[in-house]
């Protein structure tokens, strides 16, 4: 069963609720998992329509839409809960207090959405507000739906990039440009515990919060210890600061065999054996995960704050 993924431009929430409660009534005469993830204050709008008994899970998007890949995890989860049956989700994404990197990582979000559940048979609408949201988001919400809801029927945008182009322009536009005072800790046999004590003095020194800390030291030990295992030394870790970010860069001579594509890390793995689990679990820990791999090297940059 194939998914279904529109982007929904609404202006105010009269036309909001008019296209998304009929959108949520279909799924629940269908027999599907109903699950309405929105922003106040359309989520409250929607939960007063439908009355207190309606079998609808409701879930404020400001809790949900936190970090991209969580995201895609926590959708994950649901479908999985639900199965057999299809989910029917109206999914509202978040947009605000979003950096230029952040945005990406959203958009990126987006796009993947149509890989990872193409065959779960799920029903999504994505709401988008046309009066807050600025021109860049709506156009880029036109590529990273197949179709797109405004008045009356859903249309096929004509604009629509399919994942793996999508997410190689996105890899495309962006820049590994190192600062010169970047400190450099050198990665030299199987013991990590020096750079996990390094990256942890560092991390305090930021001043991160214990979980990040933690998560940081975790997702650096994981990236290195994969370099020494599949990379070609020298193996080494820069550390910086960016403004209210911290990143750690891990690198090694090795070529990537067979090279990372578009999708390598976003998409959650099977198992813990399968290719990948180790940038997806490294994508969880920090806030962004940024991978460049040539004929140079390969390096894996890690930002939080």
């Amino acid at each position: 069963m194939s998914l279904e993924h529109r982007a929904f431009v609404y202006d105010g929430t009269d036309h909001f609720l008019s296209v998304t409660e009929p959108f949520l009534r279909s799924g629940l005469e269908a027999g599907q998992a109903v699950v309405a993830v929105a922003q106040e204050p359309n989520l409250s709008a929607l939960r007063d329509l439908f009355g207190e008994g309606a079998e609808i899970e409701w879930v404020d998007a400001a809790t949900f839409y936190l970090h991209p890949v969580r995201t895609l995890r926590d959708y994950q989860g649901l479908v999985n809960r639900f199965a057999p049956r299809t989910v029917c989700a109206l999914a509202e994404p978040v947009w605000r207090d979003c950096d230029e990197r952040q945005t990406l990582e959203w958009i990126r979000y987006e796009s993947l959405i149509n890989y990872v559940f193409k065959d779960s048979g799920a029903r999504a609408l994505c709401p988008y507000d046309g009066e807050a949201l600025p021109p860049r988001i709506l156009e880029e919400a036109r590529r990273t739906h197949p179709m797109v809801v405004t008045d009356g029927p859903a249309l096929a945008t004509g604009a629509y990039v399919d994942p793996v182009t999508f997410g190689a322009a996105c890899d495309r536009g962006r820049r590994f440009v190192r600062p010169s005072d970047a400190e450099y800790f050198p990665v030299e046999g199987d013991d990590l515990h020096a750079l996990r004590s390094f990256v942890a003095e560092r991390a305090l020194l930021h001043g991160l919060a214990k979980r990040p800390a933690q998560n940081l030291v975790t997702a650096v030990n994981e990236v290195a210890a994969n370099a020494l295992q599949h990379g070609l030394p020298p193996v080494g870790m820069w550390i910086w600061r960016d403004g209210p970010e911290l990143l750690c860069e891990v690198g090694d001579n090795g070529l990537w065999r067979p090279a990372p594509t578009p999708l390598t890390g976003f998409v959650p793995p099977d198992t813990a054996l399968q290719r990948g689990f180790g940038l997806w679990t490294v994508r969880l820990l920090v806030d962004l995960v940024e991978l460049r791999a040539g004929w140079d090297g390969t390096f894996v940059r890690l930002h939080i704050r």
